[in-house]
């Protein structure tokens, strides 16, 4: 056999042994997160699979029996995808109290009337009285796109939401998360494994900003107010790619995936309708430094320097300041670079 035959059959045999090896992880920890039966049940299931891989590997350094394990295990990987595909969201969960209605809109012309406005009154962040409201508002009459941006683990890792201010006052808030079911919570690896449906909040701000300034304290939770400048017809698309997100999701649910389609990303996505929108960069997946990334792409005031806005939009004493009053929303904003800025 000459050394380019023997190169090639070696390289063909490593891409073999790295798609065996990739799919046998991602399979297993499917399995073992969300596959059927108790914990017991999920961790035998993916040991098993996890072990199958193995021997397939294994079996890559046997010319004799390397051609019928990976048909073996090409059967195997086809009945997974079979069972994973059969998983499928639902609206109809035991969910937990902040998620438990979904908002949804009537639109009549350049009228849109939200329905189930999330607006809970807190006492802590887990004892608090449920709320909602519904409230038309005037396409015509939107003016401001706002960047929400929460920290509370370090510069690389923040919840980013939008809140759309309209002439009126008004402020309404829409923040893609988690649908938790009632004793569940959040894990980063299970987002990967449709453990998750998505869940658009659709909030006042003294609910969606609110908690996270005033109640959450473990660990505390620094918030971030950034002005987004674009033209009326730009702010006005935005608003409707949401409008239109939160009636398909309560129409066709769908499951959340902690990399593809999470907080972050899902701006951009709706974002997409606007022409010149910013390129997906990963700054957008390390999503503590999209407000940076928008900063460098024109998108926030450019009048001082990054650090010097970021420093000025921190809003927690404001918003401790505001905290029940019901122009919340003015006070947390007064004076805030960029919100004097003319939209271009």
């Amino acid at each position: 056999m000459s050394v380019h035959k023997r190169t090639f059959r070696s390289a063909l045999g490593a891409l073999a042994g790295l798609v065996v090896a990739l799919l046998t992880v991602w399979a297993a920890l499917a399995l073992w997160i969300s596959g059927p039966g108790g914990e017991t049940l999920r961790i035998a299931l993916g040991a098993c699979f996890a072990l199958c891989g193995l021997l397939v590997l294994a079996s890559l350094f046997s010319a004799r029996r390397r051609v019928a394990s990976l048909i073996g295990f090409a059967l195997l990987y086809l009945a997974f995808v079979v069972w994973w595909q059969g998983i499928q969201p639902s609206n109809e969960r035991q969910w937990n109290a902040p998620v438990a209605r979904l908002a949804y809109a009537e639109i009549d012309g350049d009228r849109v009337t939200v329905r189930n406005i999330r607006n809970f009154d807190y006492r802590t962040e887990t004892d608090f009285t449920p709320g909602y409201y519904d409230h038309t508002f005037d396409l015509q009459q939107l003016e401001s796109i706002d960047l929400v941006a929460v920290y509370w683990m370090g510069p690389a890792i923040a919840h980013t939401f939008l809140s759309f201010g309209f002439a009126d006052g008004k402020h309404l808030a829409m923040s893609i998360e988690t649908r938790t079911e009632v004793g569940e919570g959040y894990s980063t690896l299970k987002g990967f494994f449709k453990q998750y449906e998505i869940y658009y909040v659709v909030a006042d701000e003294r609910d969606v900003i609110r908690v996270r300034t005033n109640y959450r304290k473990d660990p505390p939770e620094d918030t971030y107010v950034y002005r987004i400048q674009g033209k009326p017809e730009n702010l006005r698309r935005v608003f409707m790619s949401y409008i239109d997100r939160i009636n398909q999701l309560k129409a066709a649910p769908e499951f959340y995936n902690t990399l593809l389609d999470n907080c972050t990303t899902g701006i951009w996505m709706n974002a997409r309708v606007n022409p010149g929108r910013v390129p997906l960069s990963w700054k957008v997946l390390a999503s503590g430094y999209v407000p940076q990334y928008l900063y460098e792409s024109g998108r926030l005031d450019t009048r001082q320097s990054f650090e010097q806005l970021q420093s000025q939009v921190h809003i927690n004493a404001r918003a401790q300041a505001a905290d029940t009053a019901p122009d919340f929303s003015q006070r947390i904003r007064a004076g805030l670079p960029g919100i004097d800025a003319k939209a271009n």
